[in-house]
């Protein structure tokens, strides 16, 4: 079988243990390089069994042989590294979120559809098979009409002195972290746009991010969406489907690898419940789904304008949490 060759841009921890691994496991797919910017690079090489390591990003950018990259780099050098990817001609395979703004995730898929190649942003959790189950499940009116969709993210972030995640400059805050997740569930699930936004934040003023995040959203549909993300929280990653004969509840939306890779559905109608349990192997799924795109053409999961919608919410969101009026979102 042909197989995309890929080149893992950094030595990030996700990177390490969960992606490059997840490559061994595809069947379309094989680890050829992995850059950093210090000579650690050969020793993570080795550990994982990678053939080369580069102690640049522009050089593994600039190798011949790599067919794709996967960019897992703090958030603001997302649009650097995607753009001068683009150039060089690789697919690209981006962690969310996308960039900073809307005009960065516009530019970089301008960009990445003017060189001819591929971008997906990171939503590595869609390609779980529970997902569409749950969708399958609302649309057979079993809980009938759906009200309501509730989703949180949220972890207990330690050791924060020095964590990208705290650092404005670097795209730091819960929103950027965790509610592009809950942002990209509501409008999956729903089919739907948000048209307004209302947040009440926990901001941590010293550096200038939001450590909690709690969002009222207006679908364009008439329903109604509600999330929280935090780093001052316990662990959560779940989301719930109301409607006006029973609920859905997803408790490892997000990470179900967290759960040995079993998505879990709890379907409570009128007294009665039931439990099902979904298996997928969430990273392997990513790698082939975007490794058999650019094999055989087959559309994108996370597609450009979804991308770009998602960044017009979240940046909403970002404008709501110091203002106490709700925020229209552009979703032209």
């Amino acid at each position: 079988m042909e197989k995309v060759r890929w080149g893992i841009i950094s030595t990030a921890n996700i990177a390490q243990s969960q992606f490059i691994p997840a490559i061994f496991r595809a069947e379309n797919a094989e680890v050829s390089a992995i850059a950093s910017r210090s000579n650690k690079v050969h020793a993570i090489a080795s550990r994982l069994d990678i053939p080369k390591a580069y102690e640049s990003y522009e050089e593994l950018v600039a190798d011949p042989a790599i067919d794709a990259v996967y960019i897992p780099l703090p958030n603001h050098l997302h649009k650097e590294w995607v753009l001068k990817a683009a150039a060089a001609g690789k697919h690209i395979l981006c962690e969310k979120p996308a960039g900073l703004t809307a005009a960065d995730a516009e530019e970089m898929i301008t960009a990445c559809q003017a060189a001819g190649v591929k971008f997906m942003e990171g939503f590595m959790y869609q390609l779980h098979p529970q997902h569409e189950r749950v969708k399958e499940i609302m649309a057979s009116g079993e809980i009938g009409d759906v009200k309501l969709i509730r989703s949180s993210h949220s972890f207990y972030l330690e050791n924060r002195t020095g964590d990208i995640r705290m650092d404005k400059k670097m795209g730091g805050g819960a929103l950027y972290d965790l509610g592009c997740y809950c942002i990209h569930a509501v409008r999956h699930l729903s089919e739907a746009e948000p048209v307004k936004v209302h947040a009440v934040s926990e901001i941590d003023e010293a550096a200038g991010i939001d450590l909690s995040a709690n969002v009222n959203l207006e679908l364009d549909n008439g329903m109604s969406a509600i999330f929280d993300c935090s780093f001052d929280m316990a662990s959560r990653n779940e989301y719930e489907v109301i409607g006006t004969k029973g609920t859905i509840k997803v408790p490892y939306a997000f990470r179900p690898d967290t759960n040995a890779g079993m998505g879990v559905i709890l379907v409570e109608t009128a007294g009665n419940s039931r439990k099902e349990e979904i298996h997928g192997d969430l990273y392997r799924l990513e790698v082939e789904h975007f490794s058999s795109a650019i094999l055989t053409g087959s559309p994108l999961a996370v597609t450009a304008d979804s991308t770009i919608r998602n960044m017009r919410i979240l940046e909403a969101c970002l404008t709501a949490n110091r203002s106490t009026n709700a925020v229209s979102v552009d979703i032209r």
